[in-house]
């Protein structure tokens, strides 16, 4: 399995933090000055990279093609694609402008090419390119995608395992190993019983590759769920204001909502420790407390042989373990024993008494 894959310097991989992804996409609603506020918020929530979506719309769309159902019922009339879209397209000139503003606040920029011309553009401004589910099937896309060499971010909503197949072989036949499959269920939003999370794992046992969690749904649940599943990144999309007119700002979360999300996720990665059971150092001084020990139900003097019928099982646990039950019954006591005291190796005889 590739055991990471390096952006920007930033090493992502199963032995690393969670990188976190904040999904403006086209929440700026075609506005730079909305773009660099949803930036800011990023920054503000401790996100690793803010992602946006390039595109020159007559080169992504027909000019009949019809709005997705959800997109209808999230800007609450119909339309074409192309009318919508363009609504929301930023000039490249304008990508520049935020990737600079990006680096001053100190947050990756990243941006999903919808086109071969905006990938060609994007080559320069990006370290890495995340590619959005609906070009999974555009192997033509893909080969010249993974020409360029840098590390791909591939989501895989609305496919089977076989497209997702036929899309990494592409990949890897042009000898580019810097993959990344994103699970991803494509709808705005998505229902949490259609997360369908334990194909994270189908995944990644069947390409031997690492995985992330492109998560559509509203809350918070779903990616939490994915972390413990082993997530080398997810990415969220967020708005300014879910009350925007626009194809997604109702499946976004807010910008107080988000610094809850990544809180929340760095959270759920730290609980998820090494792996190795043993006790936590906070239960140390518990076990004691909460163990039990053998202790006498009855006053027993000194020289007598222990029978079961004189000792009890009572907390704290710090005179002999319960285990040992077994191996004391026999031996005799080499002092006094009050009602109630804890049993301990050093009261005993060292053998039992034959019998």
């Amino acid at each position: 399995m590739v055991q990471s894959i390096q952006i920007d310097g930033r090493v992502i991989g199963e032995d690393n933090p969670v990188f976190i992804i904040a999904e403006a996409g086209v929440n700026h609603n075609g506005d730079i000055k909305l773009a660099k506020k949803l930036v800011d918020k990023a920054v503000l929530a401790g996100a690793d990279a803010v992602k946006f979506q390039t595109f020159k719309t007559e080169d992504l769309t027909t000019k009949d093609a019809e709005m997705a159902e959800n997109q209808v019922e999230n800007i609450g009339e119909s339309g074409s694609q192309f009318e919508m879209i363009q609504r929301l397209e930023l000039g490249y000139d304008e990508f520049v402008e935020l990737q600079r503003y990006c680096s001053s606040r100190g947050i990756l920029f990243l941006s999903t090419p919808h086109t071969l011309d905006a990938m060609r553009f994007l080559d320069s401004i990006v370290p890495a390119f995340k590619i959005g589910s609906g070009d999974l099937t555009n192997l033509p896309f893909l080969k010249e995608l993974a020409d360029l060499g840098k590390p791909i971010l591939l989501s895989t909503g609305m496919s089977t395992l076989d497209e997702v197949r036929d899309a990494v072989q592409t990949i890897l036949d042009r000898g580019n190993e810097h993959l990344v499959l994103l699970h991803c269920v494509t709808n705005y939003p998505a229902a949490i019983e259609d997360m369908n999370l334990r194909a994270i794992e189908t995944l990644r046992r069947e390409f031997n590759l690492l995985v992330g969690f492109s998560d559509h749904s509203t809350g918070y649940v779903a990616s939490i769920a994915a972390v413990s599943l082993g997530v080398v990144i997810l990415e969220k999309h967020f708005t300014l204001d879910r009350t925007l007119l626009g194809p997604d700002h109702k499946a976004s979360l807010d910008p107080v909502q988000l610094q809850e999300y990544v809180s929340f996720i760095r959270a759920a990665e730290s609980s998820l420790g090494d792996g190795i059971k043993k006790p936590a150092s906070s239960e140390i001084p518990i076990k004691d407390v909460a163990r039990k020990s053998l202790v006498a139900i009855q006053d027993i003097k000194a020289g007598t042989m222990l029978e079961e019928s004189m000792i009890g099982i009572k907390r704290p646990g710090t005179g002999i373990p319960p285990r040992f039950l077994s191996e004391i019954i026999g031996r005799r006591i080499k002092v006094d024993i009050k009602n109630d005291a804890l049993l301990h190796w050093d009261m005993l005889e060292p053998e039992p008494v034959e019998r």
